[in-house]
C-alpha cells in the first residue's frame, strides 16, 4: 500500500523538475532582456557613459556565462537559479548606481550611438532566445549555447568600450559576431529538437 502512494509522489516530483527548470530559465532570460534595455535606455538618456555601459556589459557577460553553464545539462537546479538571481541582482544594483552617479554621457556621440546599437542588438537576440524557450523551439541545451554566444558578444562590447570609445572597426567586429549568432539562433529554432 505504501508503495502505491509513493510512486505517484515520485512521478510528480520528477515531472516538476523540468517545469521548474524551464520557468527559471524563462525568468532569467526575461531579466536579461530587461537589464539590457535598462543599459540601452541609460545610454540614450545620457545617464550612462560608454565606459559605464562597457563595465555593465562585462557584468552581463558573467551572468550569461553562468546561465549557459547552468542550462547546458538541460536543467537548472534551485541552487544554480539562486546563484544566477544573486548575480542579476548585483548587476541591477550596479545599473542603478551607474545611472545615478552624476556622470553624464553624450548620447549623440558616434561612440555612444555605436554602443546603443550594439546593446539594442543584445536586447533583440535575448528576446529571440527567450521566445524560443517559451514556445519550445529551443530546448535548454540550445538556449545554453545561445547564452554562451551572447556572453561572448557582451565581452567584446565590454572590451571595445572600456576606454570610453567604440570605434567603427570595433563595432564592425561585434556586428560580425552578432550576425553569426543571429543565424545560429534561427537555425536552432528551426531544427526538429523541441524544448521541455
Amino acid at each position: 500500500m505504501k508503495t502505491q502512494k509513493l510512486i505517484p509522489a515520485m512521478v510528480l516530483a520528477f515531472l516538476t523538475v523540468p517545469v521548474f527548470a524551464q520557468t527559471a530559465t524563462n525568468n532569467d532570460l526575461q531579466r536579461d532582456v530587461h537589464q539590457q534595455q535598462r543599459i540601452e535606455n541609460g545610454l540614450k538618456s545620457g545617464q550612462l557613459t560608454t565606459r559605464e555601459a562597457s563595465k555593465l556589459e562585462h557584468e552581463e557577460a558573467h551572468v550569461s556565462r553562468a546561465e549557459a553553464k547552468a542550462m547546458k545539462d538541460g536543467t537548472m537546479t534551485p541552487a544554480e537559479q539562486n546563484r544566477i538571481q544573486t548575480m542579476q541582482n548585483k548587476v541591477s544594483r550596479d545599473i542603478s548606481a551607474q545611472k545615478h552617479d552624476g556622470q553624464v554621457g553624450n548620447p549623440n556621440s558616434a561612440s555612444s550611438k555605436r554602443m546603443q546599437a550594439d546593446v539594442q542588438r543584445n536586447v533583440n537576440q535575448q528576446e529571440r532566445i527567450e521566445n524560443g524557450v517559451q514556445n519550445g523551439s529551443l530546448n535548454s541545451r540550445e538556449a545554453a549555447r545561445m547564452e554562451r554566444a551572447q556572453g561572448h558578444v557582451e565581452r567584446k562590447e565590454a572590451r571595445a568600450g572600456r576606454n570610453g570609445h567604440v570605434s567603427a572597426a570595433e563595432q564592425h567586429r561585434i556586428q560580425r559576431t552578432e550576425n553569426r549568432d543571429s543565424r545560429r539562433i534561427f537555425r536552432q529554432k528551426q531544427d526538429a529538437q523541441r524544448g521541455v
